[in-house]
């Protein structure tokens, strides 16, 4: 399934049809930074503390391009949806883990 550009949000986890787990960290005209897993990444768990990007680098694209790949829906804190939103602490700790929080700065800056 692919998604509308208006379906992808700052904040929010996707995963792809390859599980590669993506989270959007920031979006800025018609460019966005997300952080990637390795793809073939096992599901989260219900008490899912940590992220799944470390030593993962983060990527910059557009986000018409994010949205082209092929995402499906996946279960996380209970609920089987496509997108799922992160709360602080987990979004917090995807921008330190693959280091993004220079380029998210340059990017709104921009």
């Amino acid at each position: 399934m692919r998604l509308k550009e208006k379906e992808v949000e700052v904040g929010y986890l996707y995963l792809t049809t390859v599980n590669q787990y993506r989270a959007v960290l920031a979006m800025k005209g018609e460019f966005l930074i997300y952080a990637p897993s390795s793809e073939g990444t096992a599901p989260l768990n219900l008490n899912f503390a940590e992220m799944p990007f470390e030593n993962q680098p983060f990527k910059k694209c557009q986000i018409v391009t994010f949205a082209k790949k092929d995402y499906q829906a996946f279960d996380f804190n209970g609920t089987e949806a496509i997108k799922h939103k992160l709360n602080e602490l987990q979004l917090a700790e995807a921008i330190a883990q693959c280091n993004a929080k220079s380029a998210i700065a340059a990017l709104l800056a921009e």
